[in-house]
Order: C-alpha cells, then structure tokens, then sequence
C-alpha cells in the first residue's frame, strides 16, 4: 500500500473579531493535511497556538518529515507506528501532528464506510450542545454578539473574561439572554483572590462553571480558588497533555481537553479515560479552527460532559463542512457521511 500526501495554508476570516484577556485576532490561520490512498483522501486540519510555541509557519516546517513518515509506513491502520515515530522526529508541534491524526483516523473510516465514532464504537445518539462563545468587547457590541447568538437558537454560552468591567460584561450578556446556560472564561487573566472574588459575583448571574481562572504556571493558585470557589473550575492551559491529568484533578472539577495541545485523536480518547479515573468531568475544547479539525472533535461528543466546539461556527466562511450542529446541537446520527464526516465545499 502506498499513502500520498500535501498540505496547504489556509485564512479564514472570523465573523466578529475575537477578543480574549491575551488579544485579538480577525482571521483563524490553519494548515490543512491530506493523506490519500488513491481511492479515498484523508482530511486534517491544524490550528496551532503561539501560546503554546506553535505557529503556522511552525507547522508548515515540520509537515514534510511527518508526513514523511505516513508515506515511509505506508498503512493509515498503523497509527500508533505513526504517531510514536512522529513524535520521535518533533517532540512538540502538537497541532501538526494532530492534523496527521485526524487526515489518517479520516482516512481510515473511509476505507472502512464508518463514520469515526462508530468506528470507536461510541453511542452516537449520547450527543450534546457545544457552547458559542461571546469574545471580550465593548457593551454595545456585547449586546449585539449575545442578541445574534440567540437569535440563531444557541442556549449554551462561553463568556470571555479577563477586564476590568468582567462583571458589566456578564450582566450584560445575561440581560440579553435570561434563559442561556452560561460559562465563562478568564484565560488565566486573574490572581487566585482576584478569581475568589469574581466567582463570588458571578455565581450571582447564574454561571455554570469558570474555565482557567488562574495563570497555567500557579497550581497551588489554582487550587486556592477551587477551594474557595462559589462554583466548579474547569483547566484548559493547565490541562494539556496526559500526564497533566493527576495534577489537574488535584486544582480542578473538569479536564478541558483540545486536539491542538495535545497531539493526536489517540491522546484525547487516553485523557478522557485518565479524567474520568481521576474522578474529573469531561470538556473538549477546541481553538479557532475549521471543519477539517472541528469534525474530528465532534466524533467524541458520546465521551463529553461538555463541549465547546464552535470553532467553524465563529468563521464567516468554511471551505469544509464537517458535522452539522443546528443551533448548536451535535448530530452525529444526521451525518450519513464515513470518517470525522468532513467534506470540501465546491466552490
């Protein structure tokens, strides 16, 4: 067996600038990945984090030697072969070799005329609703942003945090959606009594849960708060590979796993079984992403307890349809298409 491979640069235009407590970006840069086998290609896509050491041009540098590697095995089916080979020759890029990873787990389930959950063997009528997050912004557009997201039916929002006005940011988007579920996410901006503070006036709004109050590199401010928080903390910068597990369930209430921190489909699906042992409950995040990543996410909805998977849903335009998600619910069983369910848009 023989596999052939490319990859390509893509800008997607987001359809409101994404502000968070670390900045602001308009367009979600992504590489995407293609394995192909001459009857069926393989679809992946990467959206690496400068917060995390990874770039776009990062990720085109180390493509060749990994990509390499799939045509050297030769065998979509040999993914662990693969995956400990290429993190041999990159030990970091985790966004790069996940694209691989969701290209070859693609690739495979349409050899196979699955779709991927299936193929794990995932009840795919256990779904959820992903969360659509509200960016950081001025009132007026706050109002508007939160306004639009009802309009188009989603109940379940991620709140940007991380300002000097974070509690006139929430009044104002719960005022304008009395009945969403709400979260919320600080990005590390605050201090541990600074996050014991602002929960407290939070839970007065309603929020469900807080997502990575403290910076990453403060554990013991991290358990601070969740000792003293009003309401649960979920980890994201402090979560980031499987061996972050133990600790996270020491400082944590839920382990938000992302494809792009971690390196590969394989990783994830280890992750959710170590937080579950762990006691934790269970997020898949996701970063600025297309369909080509976003569909591959989708698949683990029957193993979540929450998700927040609406990274193609903040894009103005997607040349990659992947699951469909009606006002934000995750429709596994409405997919009727082999691998993640990802497919490029004619144009």
């Amino acid at each position: 067996m023989s596999l052939d491979t490319d990859f390509e640069r893509v800008s997607l235009p987001l359809e409101f600038p994404f502000t968070i407590s670390r900045g602001t970006i308009e367009e979600a840069e992504n590489v995407i990945v293609r394995v192909s086998d001459g009857d069926h290609t393989g679809i992946g896509g990467a959206a690496p984090s400068p917060h995390y050491g990874e770039t776009t041009e990062t990720v085109e540098a180390v493509l060749p030697a990994l990509l390499e590697i799939v045509e050297e095995v030769g065998d979509p089916h040999e993914l662990a072969r693969i995956e400990r080979r290429m993190r041999e020759r990159v030990n970091r890029n985790p966004a790069a070799r996940c694209a691989i990873s969701i290209a070859l787990y693609d690739l495979v389930g349409k050899r196979l005329d699955l779709p991927l959950c299936r193929y794990w063997g995932l009840d795919s009528e256990r779904t959820l609703e992903t969360s659509y997050t509200i960016g950081i912004d001025d009132t007026e557009r706050l109002a508007e942003k939160t306004a639009t997201a009802r309009e188009r039916g989603y109940g379940t929002l991620k709140v940007k945090l991380g300002t000097e006005r974070d509690e006139e940011i929430i009044e104002t988007v719960r005022k304008e959606a009395p009945e969403a579920t709400i979260r919320v996410d600080a990005n590390e901006a605050w201090s541990p009594r600074e996050a014991v503070r602002k929960i407290e006036a939070l839970s007065g709004y309603g929020v469900e849960f807080v997502e990575q109050p403290v910076p990453a590199e403060n554990p013991e401010g991290m358990a601070f708060v969740r000792e003293r928080s009003a309401l649960p903390i979920a980890a994201d910068e402090s979560c980031v590979t499987l061996s972050d597990i133990p600790q996270v369930a020491e400082i944590a209430d839920i382990a938000n796993v992302k494809l792009m921190k971690c390196g590969s489909l394989r990783e994830a699906r280890a992750m959710f079984e170590a937080a579950r042992a762990h006691g934790l409950e269970t997020m898949l995040g996701c970063m600025n992403e297309s369909n080509a990543s976003i569909a591959a996410a989708c698949q683990f909805a029957p193993l979540l307890d929450y998700a927040d998977l609406d990274g193609s849903l903040l894009l103005a335009e997607d040349p990659y349809e992947g699951v469909s998600m009606p006002a934000g619910e995750i429709d596994l069983d409405g997919i009727g298409r082999p691998g993640t369910g990802v497919i490029r848009i004619e144009q």
